[in-house]
């Protein structure tokens, strides 16, 4: 893929990076392509919103001396990826509340543009690279749909510096009832990488709260170096 690596300096924003020691560089990935859309975009600002200051997750997030960096975009076309929260360290609890708030407060940028995950993703790594040092760096894909515009998910993890993170991912499952079943599968073999990568199923996005609770809760639970994560039912496999 000429070029790929050259699109990785211009698909994150410009900008220094928090200069913090943390335990765990988070970012959340929300899709806001035309298949979402106005009800089920306020669902899942709302649901985003109200995870991050459920109390597991409130607790995970304090749960080790070392705090959490968290980042959040939204994205769907080639080059729309838009920043709602740049790197932020969560070291209190007021921090967390304002990060939430900004989330469900927020209005989508784009709302006609198709699925570019590919894009996405390499925006991911590229707001990763230029974020503070911590111990680990994990990408959240939270989606209704597989890529349909641009590179694909392969292509992104061969020429964006993916070498220490671990993406995660989200599926809202009900967008396109014939494509549900190949949309999980989708996700499990093209979009999780790395270590202990693992997948969490939101059915439809009345769910997407209760999903998003489950998944922050468990990546934000404190690891050791050089553990690997066990599998879970939503996870690979």
């Amino acid at each position: 893929m000429v070029g790929l690596r050259a699109l990785a300096l211009s698909l994150a924003l410009a900008g220094p990076a928090a200069g913090a020691e943390c335990r765990l560089a988070l970012v959340l990935a929300m899709d806001v392509s035309s298949s979402v859309d106005a009800a089920e975009d306020t669902l899942q600002r709302r649901g985003l919103a109200a995870a991050l200051v459920a109390p597991e997750v409130v607790e995970a997030f304090f749960a080790a001396p070392l705090p959490v960096a968290l980042a959040v975009f939204e994205w769907s076309g080639r080059y729309n990826q838009h920043l709602l929260i740049d790197w932020r360290l969560i070291d209190s609890r007021s921090a967390l509340r304002d990060v939430a708030a900004t989330i469900g407060a927020s209005k989508r940028s784009h709302n006609e543009f198709p699925t570019a995950m590919g894009y996405a993703l390499g925006y991911g790594a590229g707001l990763i690279d230029r974020g503070p040092a911590c111990l680990f760096k994990t990408l959240d894909m939270a989606g209704d749909g597989e890529n349909n515009e641009g590179f694909p998910p392969e292509a992104a993890y061969a020429e964006f510096p993916f070498a220490d993170i671990t993406v995660n991912g989200l599926v809202v499952n009900a967008a396109d009832y014939e494509a549900e079943i190949d949309l999980i599968e989708y996700y499990r073999r093209e979009v999780l990488h790395g270590p202990g990568a693992f997948l969490e199923i939101a059915q439809g996005f009345d769910d997407y709260a209760r999903a998003m609770r489950r998944k922050l809760e468990r990546e934000l639970r404190p690891r050791i170096m050089g553990a690997t994560a066990p599998a879970s039912p939503g996870g690979p496999g």
